[in-house]
């Protein structure tokens, strides 16, 4: 058992040890050459506005002069559109270089083109390139006959007068002498419209073709490694010196050389540093009790500018360094809290961070901008004034809704309980209560003609007879012309069916008739005259049909009233479906998905009535007095994608003229909702629109009214009577008298008898100054009318005569030609904002109306000056959350200015060391640059002066999306021992691909669809990576890099049973069948699919089904397509040169004792540099084929930390989506074991039903009974006498195993069993052992794993595999026990050795490009070769 060892906690002082100074470096660099910080930079001013992108594209030129002055360049540009703080934003993420993906996936996009050859930058009009500017006219004549290209969510588009010109992409680096000649051309033709110009960064030239991007914003963690059992590889390497040897600060390699002759002192001097610093004695129980609180006590002892680094410095070097302190949550727990934001440290990276900080400073600065004070900002950041839009209703209880059934009188329901109180009993999770209350409402407002009807009424008939809690009603929106009968029109005679069976009978019979009426309907045909003609003739054979639905026909109930309701509701296009008054989303109403989604709502409505029981007395009228319930429901109104005019940058226009003279009823009360209405007041759409508001202001305290003028003409003292006359009271009358006159002049008598000739006097109203207003009114200066009109024009961005409102900043319109927006419509809109925002930014600023309307607005998009954040820290200084929080704080401390306050949070009691491994933070608040004014090299996490006589593993805590890979290194990173090493461990990292996420539902069943595959291409390349969706949570994952691609179900089984039928987050329109993702942030995205008609009853993973070989797996690799019967598949992980060493050996007692081809897959996530190098060389010399596979650890399942534990996960948990659906059957065979049969028998080995065979432990070595920890306790009774198995060698039917969903079900039981660190000791052997109930294991002969630790010795010759266990008796070190248990393994060893110098001859001489050009086609090593 390894022991740590502490300081002595009060001086500081330490036991140690003379050693020379060590160092471990960690570099992680992109896969992607190096993007330009300027064009970067255009990216952060595009978030902030497109109009903000083309200035910064105006002002930039190129200079060749030092990085330096390149880089003050951009900053001095980018100052005079942006605020300092966002300035300061700028320099992070030019740090973070979180732009850098965004550039790079313009220039994959531009590479699809392809660039004309030649062209250092080029233009494409609608499918054809040049960089000929001669050829742009005739190109731009002929672009009509093309079609217009596919524009993304994240193209540059010039703002056009012409969006139907011609669309010309200009691909080009900003700055350059290309870039400004075509951008002047564009910009010219654009002004004029002629074109749609778009911009696309396009990189020709690459100064540096072997720069890469250098990231940051990720963690490295140097961990103590347990040495129990030695696993550390004897083969010695050659070192990497630091030239820079830099100990506590002191720079020696550089004072060596300034003082050469003070070379002993320095050295003496180095000793000492590295001695008081790095080694550690052991530390006994009772002094780790108080640890946490110890080292918060040190942190509050600093002085507050320090602090922060003290934090940092013990959390991060912990395992050296001890101290105390207290406060808030569990203890142990930390918390980040910015601007009353919460940011969960275990979801949130560096990135979305950033996010955050951003989008607080906009806030932040607009509030301040508007002159309110800082602590006042605070607290109205701190509202909560999120809009929560689709939860608006209308009133059901209206006599057009024809109710089917009623819960609360009949008979049907009888049996079932009437108080409110069964809302509190108890019942299984699920499970919808059955209560003789009406809580469920569920209308369909229907236009029987329509093609969905039949569908929908089904689906209410499926609820009605299988006694659904749900009281259904439907409203039919049928032709009102008294002229049309039901003789004539099906819609009419639906109705008069349903009204004349409802009379003769009741409703549900009526409801039951027109089901019929709908059966008679073909599948895709409409309803019918005749259909219901037919139904009516069967159930009444002696009623006179025509005296029914004929022209004297006395059963028009509703008929007019339910078209009358369908419009004054506002509902949107038919059919509309309302969950209690709520209408559903368009996608709901696929029949497939609307029972789903009603039985889910039915289950959260019964949670709120369950927390408001006490007030419910007659169901319906409690639901529709809830203040959600409106008359109107506007689809414009409650848009999410909303406008807001930034009214905090007031103009001269909006602070001289409208805040003093555009509102009436300005008497001085604050009012939180402002209302403009917009529109050409001499025109009767424009008054009505005044009209309703007008009315609507009558009956709010709430609201106030202010008019802007839109005169559809060219302004002239004819042509604007009414607009001059609503100007001329509002300018001369009191705030009541101007409000009753515009009333007046907004009704369309008044406005006709004026263009008749009438005199405006005579509408004049009691106490108005007729003759101020005259002479106002009759003014030759039409100025305010220009001004309205240019304000509309160049603002708001109206054509002349549109109409809009203005609701505290946010622009509704332009409203369309003949669309209503009336008093209910105000009244949905005033309900909104003082449901969100307004009455609560009343209540903070005690100001006037027009800032409670600038901070509502604001408070959505807002505008920028510096300010501070507010910053709490919640933490534990001895815990991970603390060595990540401390170097972001230091940044943002530099960054910006912060109010920030740390809580110390410590643990009591601690039996163990809190934190056993070294940590560092990348991140740097901005671009650091060289003496010589050139670029520094990068971010680099430094590990100085670490103890030496330790055994560490180096690991990367990397952001959920990023998949790295160690590319360089000499040193056995999974061991490193500071004692071997002369200097430095330098580790260089590659993030290899962005991880594209996301969640995939079947609609028809609401499941995710097992099995199914999504295939990731291009257009040339249809598939560069594909996927299998797991059934939890129907998560997918796919490698990519920046750039666009197209996402699409797989050919084969997959698309041939399913189609696409919804999606988010992608760049392509909903009806898509090949989705368009552009990969250039991190979200994740949803995708719905559907089960084709003919294919409902087909499923993907059936016996009898066999995916093809000759798809993506078969055509990459390097040898002959072998069928799959031919080919045993053999799985294996390795961590560190030893393990890999054993790996190497293990593969070649594979192939010495198998006929049969083999094809080995790794999993590459943990192989270092030189196996990946070395793996392409073995496979030529011995013919075996090999695929190195990944996958990332999915961020929803629960995580471990322990890099061994990951390991044991991989093996197990992944093993139905690592491999693809043409693997029938794959074995495992663990590193450290020799073969010694041929393993073609093990795969063809009878599993007897089973989806995987382990073999037993062996149970014949006496002496080992104390370990058999099986033999007792949990296990012994979990068991019931089944053997307990090991996992170093099983075989896996992976069709049987997808079928059972046994990855779903064992993935399912580690997440809970995981979340209590006590269990799973031994994940990958514990967890199958677990599940044996509910995925049965086969039992293999014990002949097929023999270990000395649990077999005895007479059992060895019959031994197929021996395996190298661990023995917790001896613990005897595995190289040594190689030795002397495998007499082959020595030969072996030294085998592999031979080849492997070869290797390093042929690599030192140049000739293994061949091999590892070969590889690069490979499927194991690059290019995007297998999802996982």
């Amino acid at each position: 058992m390894w022991m740590l060892c502490a300081a002595l906690l009060a001086l500081g002082s330490v036991q140690c040890f003379s050693r020379d100074s060590k160092a471990v470096t960690t570099t992680l660099t992109t896969k992607w050459p190096s993007t330009p910080l300027l064009l970067e930079a255009s990216e952060f001013l595009a978030e902030e506005s497109q109009d903000k992108f083309w200035d910064f594209v105006e002002t930039v030129v190129h200079i060749s002069d030092t990085d330096l002055a390149y880089y003050d360049l951009i900053l001095k540009r980018a100052s005079v559109l942006l605020s300092p703080v966002q300035l300061n934003l700028l320099k992070l993420a030019l740090s973070l270089r979180a732009y850098s993906s965004t550039v790079h996936s313009f220039q994959q996009i531009a590479s699809n083109e392809p660039p004309p050859p030649g062209c250092k930058a080029f233009f494409n009009i609608h499918g054809q390139t040049s960089c000929d500017t001669e050829r742009l006219k005739v190109m731009l004549d002929n672009a009509v006959e093309r079609p217009k290209p596919y524009l993304f969510k994240g193209d540059h588009k010039f703002p056009s007068a012409n969006p139907d010109a011609p669309v010309v992409i200009l691909y080009a680096e900003l700055g350059t002498k290309e870039f400004t000649g075509f951008h002047q051309l564009m910009l010219a033709k654009a002004n004029k419209g002629l074109i749609t110009y778009v911009l696309r960064h396009f990189l020709s030239v690459r100064i540096k073709p072997f720069s890469r991007v250098h990231l940051s914003g990720y963690g490295v963690e140097l961990a103590i490694k347990n040495q129990e059992y030695k696993a550390k590889d004897d083969t010695q390497v050659q070192g990497e010196n630091d030239p820079v040897d830099e100990v506590q600060g002191f720079l020696f390699g550089k004072l060596k050389t300034i003082y050469p002759e003070l070379k002993e002192q320095l050295k003496e001097l180095r000793k000492h540093l590295i001695e008081s610093t790095n080694e550690m004695a052991p530390l006994k129980v009772w002094q780790m009790q108080d640890l946490s609180f110890q080292t918060a006590a040190r942190i509050l002892a600093a002085p507050s500018v320090d602090a922060l680094n003290v934090m940092r410095d013990l959390s991060q070097n912990f395992p050296t360094k001890y101290f105390k302190g207290t406060l808030g949550l569990q203890p142990g727990d930390s918390a980040l809290f910015i601007n009353g934001l919460h940011i969960d440290l275990d979801v949130q990276d560096i990135f979305s961070v950033f996010d955050v900080l951003r989008n607080e400073a906009r806030v932040m600065e607009g509030l301040r901008s508007l002159l309110i004070d800082t602590p006042y900002i605070h607290d109205i950041l701190k509202l909560n004034v999120q809009p929560s839009d689709s939860d608006y209703a209308v009133d059901i209880r209206n006599p057009a809704v024809n109710w089917i059934n009623n819960l609360e009188t009949d008979g049907r329901y009888a049996s079932w309980p009437s108080n409110v109180q069964e809302l509190l009993r108890p019942t299984f999770p699920g499970v919808i209560r059955q209560i003789r209350k009406n809580f469920h409402n569920l209308v369909m407002i229907l236009d029987p003609t329509h093609e969905n009807t039949a569908e929908l009424i089904s689906v209410a008939e499926m609820f009605y007879s299988n006694n659904i809690p749900l009281r259904i009603g439907v409203v039919f929106v049928v032709n009102d012309s008294d002229e049309v009968d039901g003789m004539q029109d099906a819609g009419v005679a639906l109705l008069r069916a349903f009204n004349y069976i409802a009379d003769d009978v009741d409703s549900q019979m009526s409801f039951d008739a027109i089901i019929s009426m709908f059966n008679r309907v073909p599948s895709g045909g409409k309803l019918k005259v005749e259909h219901v003609v037919g139904v009516l003739e069967k159930r009444y054979p002696y009623v006179e049909i025509s005296s029914i639905l004929g022209p004297d026909s006395a059963y028009d109930n509703n008929r007019k009233e339910g078209k009358a309701y369908y419009e004054q509701t506002g509902v949107g296009p038919l059919p509309v479906v309302l969950y209690n008054g709520m209408p559903l989303q368009r996608e709901q109403l696929d029949p497939d998905e609307l029972e789903t989604v009603v039985m889910h709502k039915i289950l959260e409505t019964t949670s709120f009535f369950q927390r408001t029981v006490y007030l419910v007395r007659i169901a319906l009228d409690f639901i529709m007095n809830q203040p959600n319930v409106v008359p109107r429901i506007n689809s414009r109104i409650l848009s999410t994608n909303r406008n807001y005019l930034d009214l905090s940058a007031t103009s001269e226009f909006l602070s001289d003229w409208v805040h003093n003279k555009l509102f009436f009823q300005y008497d001085g009360i604050i009012r939180p909702v402002t209302f403009w209405v917009v529109g050409d007041f001499d025109q009767p759409s424009g008054r009505q629109l005044l009209y309703d508001a007008i009315r609507h202001m009558k009956t709010s305290n709430n609201v106030r009214l202010g008019v802007i003028n839109n005169p559809s003409e060219n302004t002239s003292n004819e042509k604007s009577l009414i607009a001059r006359a609503i100007w001329a009271a509002m300018q001369t009358q009191t705030a009541n008298n101007a409000k009753n006159f515009i009333t007046k002049m907004a009704k369309e008598e008044t406005a006709q008898a004026l263009y008749g000739g009438s005199d405006i006097a005579e509408f004049a109203v009691g106490g108005m100054d007729v003759p101020l207003f005259k002479s106002a009114y009759e003014s030759p200066n039409v100025n305010f009318l220009l001004a309205h009109s240019a304000y509309c024009r160049d603002v708001l961005k109206l054509q002349k005569g549109q109409r809009a409102v203005i609701s505290n900043g946010r622009i509704i319109g332009p409203l369309e030609e003949g669309e209503v927006f009336n008093q209910d419509d105000f009244l949905l809109l005033e309900s909104i904002i003082l449901k969100t925002s307004g009455e609560r930014i009343k209540a903070k600023i005690q100001q006037a109306s027009d800032l409670v309307m600038k901070v509502d607005a604001l408070y959505i998009r807002p505008k920028e000056e510096e300010v501070y954040f507010d910053v709490v820290a919640v933490v534990d200084p001895v815990t991970r959350d603390a060595q990540k929080l401390a170097p972001f704080l230091l940044v943002l401390k530099q960054l910006v200015n912060v109010n920030l306050r740390v809580f110390m949070n410590c643990q009591s009691k601690l039996s163990d060391l809190p934190l056993k491994s070294f940590y560092r933070y990348v991140l740097e608040p901005e671009v650091s640059f060289m003496a010589d004014s050139s670029f520094a090299p990068g971010p680099m996490a430094k590990f100085l002066d670490m103890p030496q006589s330790l055994l560490f593993t180096l690991n990367l805590n990397t952001p959920e999306s990023w998949m790295v890979e160690s590319v360089h290194t000499r040193y056995d990173l999974d061991n490193i021992y500071l004692e071997e090493v002369d200097s430095v461990v330098a580790a260089e990292y590659e993030l290899e691909y962005l991880l594209l996420e996301g969640h995939c539902f079947d609609v028809t069943t609401g499941q995710p669809p097992r099995g199914l595959q999504f295939t990731l291409g291009t257009a040339s390349d249809p598939v560069i990576v594909d996927t299998i969706v797991m059934a939890n949570l129907g998560y997918f994952q796919l490698k990519a890099n920046p750039g666009a691609w197209i996402l699409r179900l797989r050919k084969g089984r997959s698309d041939d049973i399913y189609k696409i039928y919804s999606h988010d987050g992608t760049d392509s329109p909903a009806e898509a069948d090949d989705l368009i993702v552009v990969l250039n942030n991190f979200k994740s995205k949803i995708i719905k699919v559907k089960k084709k008609p003919d294919m409902m009853k087909e499923e993907l993973l059936s016996d009898d089904t066999h995916e093809s070989d000759s798809g993506f797996w078969t055509s990459i690799t390097r040898y002959k397509v072998l069928p799959k019967d031919d080919v045993i598949n053999i799985f294996s992980v390795a961590s560190g040169h030893l393990y890999e060493r054993f790996l190497r050996i293990m593969m070649l007692s594979v192939l010495k004792h198998t006929k049969t081809p083999v094809k080995f897959w790794f999993l590459k996530n943990y192989l270092s540099p030189t196996f990946k190098e070395f793996i392409p060389y073995m496979a030529e010399k011995y013919d075996f084929q090999y695929e190195l596979v990944q996958y990332k650890w999915p961020r929803w399942l629960h995580q471990q930390t322990e890099k061994q534990r990951i390991i044991w996960g991989y093996k197990i948990l992944f093993l139905d989506v690592l491999f693809p659906l043409a693997v029938d059957k794959i074995l495992f065979v663990d590193a450290d074991q020799i073969v010694r049969t041929d393993l073609k028998e093990l795969r063809d080995f009878d599993l007897e039903g089973a989806p995987y065979g382990y073999t037993p432990f062996c149970e014949s070595r006496r002496e080992m009974d104390g370990y058999r920890f099986w033999k007792s306790g949990y296990w012994a009774s979990h068991l019931a006498g089944r053997k307990y198995h090991i996992s170093a060698l099983y075989v896996v039917d992976l069709k049987k195993f997808r079928k059972i969903a046994a990855g779903d079900r064992l993935r399912g039981q580690y997440q809970g069993l995981s979340q209590d660190p006590n269990s799973l000791s031994n994940l990958d052997q514990d967890l199958p052992n677990n599940m044996i109930h509910q995925v049965p294991i086969k039992s293999l002969p014990q002949e097929w794993l023999w270990c000395e630790t649990w077999c005895d010795d007479a059992s060895k010759k019959k031994a197929k595999t021996i395996d190298l266990c661990n023995n917790p008796q001896t613990k005897e070190p595995k190289l040594q026990a190689a030795v002397r248990i495998v007499a082959e393994w020595s030969d072996y060893d030294q085998e592999i050795k031979r080849i492997y110098n070869n290797f390093l001859e042929e690599k030192e001489r140049g000739t293994t490009d061949s091999y590892q050009q070969t590889d690069r086609k490979h499927p194991g090593e690059t290019n995007l070769s297998f999802s996982f």
